[in-house]
Parts: structure tokens; C-alpha cells; sequence
């Protein structure tokens, strides 16, 4: 069979693959594979980096690209045919990379390279110290049963994790609700009819409602039908639990991942999965986050309180709501931001159609980084997919030099995994296979970026209306971007330290949320506005006023998020935590919460992040990184905004060093000194207030 996973292109044929060509191409990929390692860890290669890269790291970065291109699918392109094939083949995938990185003669191998690499350059040497990092953490210093069973916890953990994340998906897929008129009144008008054609198509009278974000969130914002909020609030909130279908409910794989990961954690030799999982990161120990987070919850109580309390006070003197529920929280809150600020999410979406603000967005990249973004060519796995790169000039007549290329998948989709992510198709490599000549090629990177907005609306003419975006939106695809960025403007040209690769997990968050910054310009953002209607832009005066309406309501959005951290550090860190995951729940929320959901809330079993994501004892990440890019875009308030200097000071040192070196190194080499947390404060109007 002509298989698209086996032929050697420089992209993925991503239109072409079936899940039928899965099991082949992992029939020849595995095989290769294993039979590189044995290669590698035979006399014939030398314990040198070049040799071992050329015999080791080039089959398997075919084996992972095809995997990757799989995996990708599997999450964007979810059919029960793939999903089928992905899971037949995720226990031998898994085995693969546990026996790789627990083989005793490879890390002998290394261990040699380290000995003999004095000559090395600086990232070869922190790839090194990586990967012998990895290898104890892999369990390579494991023997006999113990060895047996760190297997054996791989494979069962890609397993349940892989469940939890199909049950989340399912669960949202799963639920429909059918309003009326009556119910939808408030709601805006672009959700009413993408709504309503939702419930053509599936053959009913009414709008139909998901679970899926840009259905969900504005019924929760604007529909006047209390009732109807509340079933929607409960429908989100009680997804893939016990009080739904029982075959989407993650309660026993929540306490088994738990479980594992803490036996994962005693087989390693450290007290807990909490403090297993620091030990590739910034954060010294369990004990530090935890005082980092409550730190900052002491902070931002004194503003939350007084968030809740004026909101608590709108709801019954302008809204007649005495007793104020969690499905009121977003109606509430949009409403008493239209009356303070004199304007609503929904008026400012008008201006920001999707074209224009990529337009814009990409403009400021080229700005910033001295680059430009061209429209580019690739098979994609749907129609709404678009395809990017990223040149520079070289100047001197020559043509312009090919940085990077990306995927943008920008809209929700049934069988597409909710939320937002930047993933990988292949990194930045000075390939070891490649000529051996001055000026040989280097691979670029590409990325692919997810987003999960509202689609355009075909209007009864036939027509389409563009995409529309909430500023949310707008600040979510910033991020993204950032994320984007630090992979593809990467100048190192070794594999595991290229981009992204080699970043400590608690700073992998820091050009992504710096990149937010920019969406709160007035430079920036009067480009990239066109009223969908009129096309004038956004005017000035609103634009103060969203600007004025920035940090609203910021207290309760750290307390919550202190929450999710908190929480997460906890259940990672506590022996008897797995058996009383909702007490866990309870206790951090009594300690932290100012505002208490219903005992029926079960957010903990769509917290992908943490039971199905890189995420697990590093939640505190968002806060933690928080500081260092608040930190950093605070030296472009200083310069100004678009300082050329500054810019490339920032590309330098932080996005072009990857992870080449410690990420405080990166921040001090940009920043000039450590990061200090007042410019996160002063950024959420946290500062006037310091209990």
C-alpha cells in the first residue's frame, strides 16, 4: 500500500492519511526503530554526539513525526475509525519509548558522550545533561521487578489517560439542547443563527446549544432565560461525571492516574508525583509552589472579595437576582461591565473579524521579530485550515530565507478536542544525515496552532459572514502565537534543545503570555478592527474603554486560577489523595474561593490539563511564568512598545535560545537581572491593595 505515513515528504500529507495505514506504517516504523537503538549502542557507533545522533535520533524522529501526525489527527479529526486505530496502537508505541528510555546501554552511551565531550558547545552539553536527566527520571537506574513495573505503569497511564480525554470529548460532543425563541432572547444574533442552522441540519425547530465554547459562553453571558443558564451551567459543569452516561465517567480513572503516578514517583525514590514532577523545572519543590501560590491568593483576596461583592450588589439592585447562583456569574458580569465600561463583549466582536485580525497580527510578528508571513501550500485535514511561513531577508539581492511554517486550525468542530494548543510537526535540526559541507541545510520548524472559535455563518442569501472574534478570542490566538513563535524563530540547530524542546515546563508559558500584552495596544489593535458590517474601525473611545475595563474583575480570575493550581499541587503531592479527590476539591476552594460553586460541580473531570496533559503537578505554571512575561514585556513599556532594540534583544535571548540554556539564564540575559512580581501586580491592577 502506498502508505503516507512512510513516504518521505518534508510535511505530512495530512488529507491522504486513513486510519487504515496506521498499524502498517507503525508495522515498519517501530522496527527501524528498535533496530537503530540497537545500532546505537553497538561498538560500531562511537560514544560521540555527531555518530549517535546520525545512527539514533534520525529513525526516530521519523518514527515520532508519524506518530505526532496521528496523534495530531486523533485530537482535531476524531472519527471512531481513527480513534480505533490510535488506541490499537498506543500500548506498543508507548512500550517503545518506556524500554528507550530506560535501556541501560543507551544511557552507558550517553554517559561516555558526556565524559568525553569537553569541546562540546553549550547546548549540546544542556541537551546532554537533559538527557541524562531523562534517563534516571525514565527509570534507567531501575533493575529487575521494579523495572518490570515502572513498564507496566507507562503503558497502563497512556491507556487511562487516553480514555479520560475520549470521555471529555465524547461527553461534550454528546449534548444538545434544543431552545426556543423565548429561551434565546438576549442572546446575539450571530449565535442565534449559526444556532438555528445547527438545528436544520440535525432536523429540529429551535437553535440548537453545545457544550462546544462559542455556543456555550455566550448563552452563559447573554441569555435572559435564567433556567436555560442553569442547564447549561449544569450540562459544562457535570460533564463526563457520575451524573451522566456512566461510559463517559472519569471518577475511577481520575483515582487510577493518581494512583500510578504516585507509584510512579516511590519506584524513582521521591516522596511524591509533586515532587517527581519538579524535578526538570524552575520550581524547587512542592513546598515553594505552594507558598508561590498562596503568596499570591493573600494578594488578590482583598480585590476578589470586592469583585464579588459589587457584583453580588449589581444582581439585586439592578437585576432583581437577591440570590445569586453560579449560572448567574457570567450574565452578572457581562452586565455590570456594560454599565461601568458602556459597552459589551458583543459590540466589540463586530469589529474584530477574523481576517482583519490575523492581518493585523501577523503585520505586528513582522514588526516585532523582522520577519514576514506568507500564505504557503500543504495538505491539511480540513477545509477551514490554512497553511503559513515565515521568511527573513538576507538582504544583498538574495532571496528570502525560509524560517518556519505553520498550520492554523481556527474554528470548533464536532470530534475536535475543546481548547487551544500549539503542537509540534517537526523542530528546527541540523540533521546529522544532511551533506556533510559548509552551509549545509538546516531543517526549519513548523507548528501547528489550535483554536476553537466560532465558524463564519452562511446567512440566508447564501452569503458568508466572517468569523467573528470575542477580544478573548483575540487575546487566546496571541497566545498561541506565542507559543508558536518561541518554536519556530528558534536558532538552535540541535533536536532536543531546538525551539520548545528543553524548556523548563514552568517557563514554557512566558513568551505565550507576554504575546497577550499586545493585544491590549492601541498600535496594535486599531489594524487589525474592521466592523463586519461598515468596516470602520474600532473607535478610539471604545477602545479606552475596554482598556478601562481590562483588569475586571482580575481578583476573582487569580483566585480562580490559584484554585485550579493549588489544587492540582495538592492531589500530586498528598498520599491519601487519589480516595478523596472532591475533599480536595472542597478544602482548597474553603481556603481559596470567594465564590463557592454547587456541590454538583465536577470541573476536576474535564481538567484535561492535569489528568490527560503535560500539565500534572505544573498547573502553578500559568501563574509562575506569569511573572517572568509580565516582567519581560514590561522592558518594552520602558523603551516603548515597538523599540527595534528591544525586540531583537527579546528574540535573541529568549525565543532564538529555545532551550539551549536554563530559562532564568534566558530571562536574566534578556531582563538584565531576576524577575521581580510588580509588574504582574501593576498589570492586574493588584498593587494598590497589600493586605
Amino acid at each position: 500500500m502506498n502508505n503516507p505515513l512512510l513516504t518521505a515528504l518534508e510535511l505530512p500529507a495530512f488529507s491522504d492519511i486513513r486510519p487504515e495505514h496506521v498499524t502498517p506504517a507503525l508495522d515498519v516504523l517501530l522496527p527501524e526503530a528498535q533496530a537503530a537503538v540497537e545500532r546505537a549502542v553497538g561498538a560500531a557507533v562511537p560514544a560521540e554526539y555527531e555518530p549517535l545522533s546520525a545512527a539514533l535520533d534520525v529513525p526516530l524522529e521519523r518514527l515520532s513525526r508519524a506518530w505526532r501526525a496521528v496523534s495530531h489527527l486523533n485530537a482535531v479529526a476524531n472519527t471512531p475509525e481513527l480513534r480505533e486505530a490510535y488506541n490499537a496502537n498506543l500500548a506498543r508505541v508507548t512500550e517503545f519509548y518506556t524500554t528507550l528510555g530506560a535501556d541501560e546501554r543507551l544511557y552507558a552511551k550517553y554517559k561516555a558522550v558526556a565524559q568525553q565531550g569537553q569541546g562540546l558547545s553549550a547546548p549540546r552539553r544542556r541537551a546532554l545533561d537533559n538527557a541524562m536527566r531523562d534517563f534516571v527520571l525514565s527509570g534507567a537506574e531501575l533493575q529487575g521487578a521494579a523495572r518490570e513495573r515502572f513498564a507496566a505503569i507507562q503503558a497502563r497511564s497512556a491507556e487511562v489517560t487516553q480514555r479520560y480525554s475520549e470521555h471529555v470529548l465524547d461527553a461534550t460532543d454528546g449534548f444538545a439542547l434544543i431552545a426556543t425563541d423565548a429561551q434565546m432572547a438576549g442572546v446575539p444574533a450571530d449565535v442565534r443563527q449559526a444556532a438555528r442552522a445547527a438545528a436544520e441540519a440535525a432536523g429540529a425547530e429551535g437553535y440548537k446549544l453545545t457544550l462546544h465554547m462559542p455556543s456555550w459562553m455566550p448563552v452563559m453571558q447573554y441569555a435572559h432565560d435564567r433556567g436555560l443558564r442553569e442547564s447549561m451551567y449544569r450540562a459544562y459543569f457535570t460533564r463526563a461525571s457520575e451524573q451522566g452516561p456512566a461510559e463517559h465517567d472519569n471518577s475511577p480513572l481520575m483515582s487510577e492516574i493518581l494512583l500510578l503516578r504516585q507509584e510512579e514517583a516511590a519506584l524513582l525514590g521521591h516522596a511524591s508525583f509533586a515532587e517527581l514532577s519538579l524535578v526538570p523545572k524552575m520550581a524547587q519543590s512542592p513546598a515553594q509552589v505552594t507558598e508561590f501560590l498562596r503568596d499570591l491568593a493573600r494578594r488578590a483576596r482583598p480585590h476578589a472579595e470586592r469583585d464579588f461583592d459589587e457584583m453580588r450588589a449589581f444582581a439585586a439592585e439592578r437585576l432583581g437576582l437577591a440570590d445569586l447562583q453560579p449560572w448567574d456569574l457570567y450574565y452578572v458580569s457581562e452586565k455590570l461591565k456594560e454599565e461601568r465600561y458602556a459597552f459589551s463583549e458583543q459590540e466589540v466582536k463586530q469589529y474584530f473579524t477574523e481576517p482583519r485580525v490575523l492581518e493585523g497580527l501577523f503585520r505586528l510578528i513582522e514588526t516585532l521579530f523582522e520577519v514576514s508571513i506568507r500564505p504557503d501550500s500543504a495538505s491539511v485535514w480540513h477545509d477551514s485550515v490554512r497553511f503559513y511561513r515565515i521568511e527573513r531577508s538576507q538582504g544583498g539581492g538574495l532571496p528570502p530565507q525560509l524560517v518556519g511554517q505553520f498550520y492554523l486550525d481556527p474554528h470548533a468542530r464536532p470530534g475536535k478536542r475543546p481548547g487551544a494548543w500549539m503542537d509540534e510537526v517537526r523542530s528546527r535540526w541540523l540533521r546529522p544525515d544532511a551533506p556533510a559541507m559548509p552551509g549545509r541545510a538546516v531543517q526549519t520548524p513548523v507548528a501547528q496552532l489550535v483554536c476553537n472559535f466560532a465558524p463564519p455563518v452562511v446567512q440566508a442569501d447564501g452569503a458568508e459572514r466572517p468569523a467573528l472574534l470575542t477580544h478573548d478570542d483575540v487575546i487566546t490566538l496571541f497566545h498561541e502565537f506565542g507559543h508558536g513563535l518561541h518554536h519556530l524563530l528558534t536558532q538552535v540547530d540541535d533536536l532536543a534543545v531546538s525551539g520548545i524542546s528543553g524548556v523548563e515546563w514552568d517557563a514554557v508559558e512566558l513568551p505565550s503570555q507576554f504575546m497577550e500584552n499586545f493585544a491590549w495596544e492601541w498600535e496594535v489593535i486599531s489594524r487589525m478592527t474592521s466592523h463586519v458590517d461598515t468596516g470602520v474601525p474600532l473607535p478610539r473611545e471604545l477602545f479606552d474603554r475596554m482598556l478601562a475595563a481590562r483588569n475586571f474583575q482580575s481578583g476573582l480570575q487569580t483566585l480562580r486560577q490559584i484554585e485550579y493550581a493549588l489544587f492540582d499541587m495538592r492531589l500530586h503531592n498528598e498520599a491519601d489523595a487519589p480516595g478523596r479527590i472532591q475533599a480536595v476539591v472542597d478544602e482548597v476552594r474553603a481556603e481559596v474561593a470567594v465564590i463557592v460553586p454547587p456541590p454538583y460541580n465536577r470541573f476536576q473531570h474535564t481538567f484535561s490539563h492535569i489528568f490527560a496533559g503535560g500539565y500534572a503537578a505544573g498547573y502553578y505554571s500559568y501563574k509562575w511564568a506569569e511573572v517572568l512575561s509580565a516582567d519581560a514585556y514590561a522592558a518594552f513599556e520602558e523603551a516603548g512598545v515597538f523599540d527595534a532594540e528591544t525586540g531583537r534583544r527579546y528574540r535573541r535571548e529568549i525565543l532564538e535560545a529555545g532551550g539551549s540554556r536554563a530559562a532564568m539564564d534566558s530571562f536574566k540575559a534578556f531582563r538584565g537581572r531576576e524577575p521581580q512580581i510588580d509588574a504582574l501586580l501593576r498589570h492586574q491592577g493588584m498593587s494598590a491593595i497589600v493586605p
